[in-house]
């Protein structure tokens, strides 16, 4: 008699092999930087609503297949290139320590951080209709527009007051945000340029006097009234 096949079932059964899983083709990640420039340029240009996929490909010279098979929404486009943002953010190492307050906030006025922080409110007007409606990107925009330059301002100001130079009880919280804000109000609603003019006005006439720290403009304009 032939002898019987092995029983699949069973405490001692062998159960039959499974076919490999067929793999589908790999991803190519080796073009997501080029790409998450250009969704940030086109929103910065157009605004969240008039933003396109079609936008995008052209201006990163890449097929639509290409964006789709990485991103399936514009909305996780966005939010992928929101996040990737903050490899770009001020980190503690790069912030100027002259010595004075003063010394590092105007310091810290140069084209290359002035261009990412107008860049960056740029984007923020273009996703300003869609933050209500979307935590998530509310949450990144956050973390990686407004929260840098804040915690910039926050970390300039407690270093201050471990040198003495500004008082313990300074509302630091609250003075780290006017820069960060009034240059949001000036580029979004105004239309104007948070040019290194504007930034000196408002640390000369506006953080510096709020610390009690005078300045020769503020000092300037105190004769000037009298």
């Amino acid at each position: 008699m032939p002898e019987a096949a092995a029983s699949t079932g069973g405490a001692g059964g062998t159960a039959p092999e499974q076919p490999a899983p067929r793999l589908g083709r790999k991803r190519d990640h080796t073009r997501d930087a080029e790409i998450l420039k250009a969704a940030l340029d086109v929103l910065a240009e157009t605004g969240y609503e008039a933003m396109t996929i079609d936008m995008v490909a052209t201006r990163a010279k890449a097929g639509k297949a290409t964006i789709y098979r990485r991103w399936d929404t514009k909305g996780h486009l966005v939010l992928d290139a929101v996040a990737s943002l903050k490899d770009t953010a001020l980190s503690p190492d790069r912030l100027p320590d002259t010595g004075s307050l003063r010394g590092d906030m105007i310091a810290m006025i140069n084209p290359r951080w002035l261009g990412e922080s107008e860049q960056r409110i740029k984007i923020l007007s273009g996703l300003m209709s869609l933050l209500y409606r979307a935590p998530e990107l509310a949450a990144a925009v956050d973390a990686t527009i407004v929260e840098p330059s804040a915690a910039a301002y926050r970390r300039l100001m407690a270093r201050a007051v471990e040198r003495g130079e500004i008082p313990a009880s300074t509302d630091i919280d609250t003075l780290a945000l006017i820069i960060p804000s009034m240059s949001a109000y000036r580029v979004m609603f105004m239309r104007g340029c948070a040019d290194r003019t504007f930034h000196e006005t408002l640390v000369d006439e506006v953080i510096l006097p709020a610390l009690g720290i005078r300045t020769r403009t503020s000092q300037s304009v105190t004769d000037q009234r009298f």
